[in-house]
This record gives C-alpha cells, structure tokens and sequence, in this order.
C-alpha cells in the first residue's frame, strides 16, 4: 500500500475513533442535555413569546376551569404574573399529577404549577425552584363515620390521586389500608361521593376547601408526616429558567404578592380553621 493512501486511512480511522468516542462520553450526553434544555431556556422563552406553563384543570382552588371557561385559582394568579414579569404571554397546559414531570421531560412545559409537592425522590427527576406554600397530607371522610386515626384505616379502602405524596406515603407507611388509585382530582372525589372507599387521602390544603363545599365530609385526620413544600418545577438542567424562578419568587415574598394570592383565590374557600399563615411562606431570601 502506498504511503499517501496508508495516511489518509490512518486519519480516516482516527477521526472515526473520536466521532465515537464523542458520541459515548458524558460530554456528549451533557451537550444533549443542554441542547435540549435551550428550548426552554429564558432567552429561548422570550424570543418564542410564550411560556408554557403546566396546572391542573380540576382542583379548585389552586388551579380549574370555571363556569365561564377560564382558568383560575392560587397557581394560575401566579403563572400569569410569572408570564407577565418574563414579558412574554401564558400557555397553559393541563396536566394529571401523575404525568406532571413526563410533561416537562418531553418538552411540552417549561415550568410546572400544578400544586407540586417537593420530595426526595422528585428531586432526582426535575428542578424545584424556591417552594411557595406548605401543605401536609390529610384524610377525609362522612362526618357521620369519620376516619380520625389512621388504625381505623385497617382493613379499609382508602383512595388516592396517582402521583401524589399521598399515594406515596400510604405506600411507604403499611398501614393496612387497601389503596385505591385514580387519574385526576375528579375521578377521585367522585369515587368517594359514590362510597367507593370509606376515605380519601390528599394535600389537606384542598382537602379543606372540598369539605365547605361538601359539609357532609371532613378532615378528620388533619396532617399525617411532616410538613412538605409546594414549589414551581423545570426540566433538570434547566439552570437559566430555574435561577430566574428563584429570583422571582424572593421578589414576590418581598411585594406581599402570595399573601394577596391567598386572601383572593383561597381565603374564600376555606373554613374559618384555616389561616394564611398555614399556607403561605413567606421572608424567603
């Protein structure tokens, strides 16, 4: 073989190595990554004009579709002056808890407000930004059979939406209950309306608006674990949408902005037990 054509196969090869080396190294996945996160990056978000923003469609009052087709409640006040402080329109997007971080994951969302509990194991999955409000999960019931401990749940068909920090505390704790899982928010409490269960199990925060609405019910059992957060999500990586989420969050605790979230789309919808500070956060830095 000739020199020349012995050279030119050797550089054919070594730029062959390098293409595949490349292709399977953690720079390349990380440069996937990035080129993915672009999309939603604030700068991408700005020049498209919209941010799309991921609620739910059926959990009043933090975020449903009222009897004139709009979308309203606690988490639509704040993504709609979270598209307003970015310069740009909202989008919605409705979503289940359970398919909240394929939506993110599949680009079909750039940030979630679908009343987002922070766990561990989320974490592993998304981006949380600085939390917004607490929340525990509680139990609910007939006030004329009420579920005030959990040893009464023995035995007993307890429901739970999919994806919730409910479902996975009730999967974690063996308490004896026998979980019975649903889609969506409607689904579920309709299953309990309909005696399906002797008691449901979700974030106390709603559950206290269900039950003024449904006084047949109540919270017997008013915080099971500790105190959880709820916090606004981006696809992990997103580092540019998630700095400026942080930013804006300090910034609305420092205008009163989720106290006035709280006394427009919540206060109306709680008994008197429940108080602004049992929700909110507030004096973040």
């Amino acid at each position: 073989m000739k020199k020349q054509s012995l050279k030119k196969l050797i550089q054919t090869l070594v730029l062959a190595l390098g293409a595949f080396l490349l292709a399977f190294s953690p720079l390349a996945s990380t440069l996937t990554a990035h080129a993915a996160d672009n999309q939603s990056s604030v700068s991408a978000i700005k020049k498209r004009g919209y941010i799309k923003i991921a609620v739910f469609g059926d959990l009043p009052p933090y975020g449903w579709v009222n009897k004139d087709g709009k979308r309203v409640g606690y988490d639509l006040y704040l993504a709609r002056r979270i598209a307003k402080d970015l310069g740009v329109k909202a989008k919605f997007v409705q979503v289940n808890a359970n398919n909240r971080v394929d939506t993110l994951n599949s680009n079909k969302a750039d940030l979630v407000l679908a009343n987002f509990t922070v766990t561990p194991e989320r974490k592993q999955t998304v981006d949380f930004a600085k939390p917004y409000m607490k929340v525990s999960v509680g139990v609910v019931s007939k006030k004329s059979d009420p579920i005030t401990k959990v040893s009464q749940l023995k035995g007993q068909k307890l429901i739970v939406n999919k994806g919730t920090t409910a479902e996975q505390y009730f999967t974690q704790h063996k308490t004896g209950a026998s979980l019975l899982k649903f889609d969506s928010k409607t689904q579920q409490f309709n299953a309990l309306k309909n005696g399906r269960a002797k008691a449901l199990a979700d974030d106390n925060s709603y559950l206290y608006a269900w039950v003024k609405n449904n006084p047949k019910y109540t919270v017997g059992i008013k915080q099971l674990g500790k105190s959880s957060y709820i916090a606004p999500a981006v696809k992990k990586g997103n580092k540019s949408l998630l700095n400026w989420t942080n930013k804006e969050i300090t910034k609305l605790n420092g205008e009163n902005f989720f106290e006035k979230d709280y006394n427009q789309e919540l206060k109306p919808y709680f008994g008197s037990e429940v108080k602004a500070s049992d929700i909110i956060l507030t004096n973040q830095k």
